[in-house]
C-alpha cells in the first residue's frame, strides 16, 4: 500500500512540475548607462539612459 501511494505521489508531482512555467513577460530594462549629453537620452524607469541600442561594452568599463 506504502508503494502505490509513493508511486502516486511521485505522478503527481511529475504532472505538476511539467505544466509550471518560470517566466517573466515583460522584463524591466536590466542595466542604465548614464549620460551627460541630452540629445542621445532615453528615459527608462525614472532614469536618464543612453540608448540601448548603441551601448557598447567600453561603457561599462571606462575609468574614471
Amino acid at each position: 500500500m506504502a508503494l502505490k501511494s509513493f508511486v502516486l505521489i511521485i505522478a503527481i508531482l511529475a504532472v505538476v512540475t511539467s505544466i509550471s512555467h518560470a517566466s517573466d513577460p515583460s522584463p524591466l530594462q536590466d542595466f542604465c548607462v548614464a549620460v551627460n549629453d541630452s540629445m542621445t537620452t532615453v528615459f527608462v524607469n525614472g532614469k536618464v539612459c543612453k540608448d540601448p541600442k548603441v551601448v557598447t561594452a567600453n561603457d561599462f568599463f571606462k575609468s574614471a
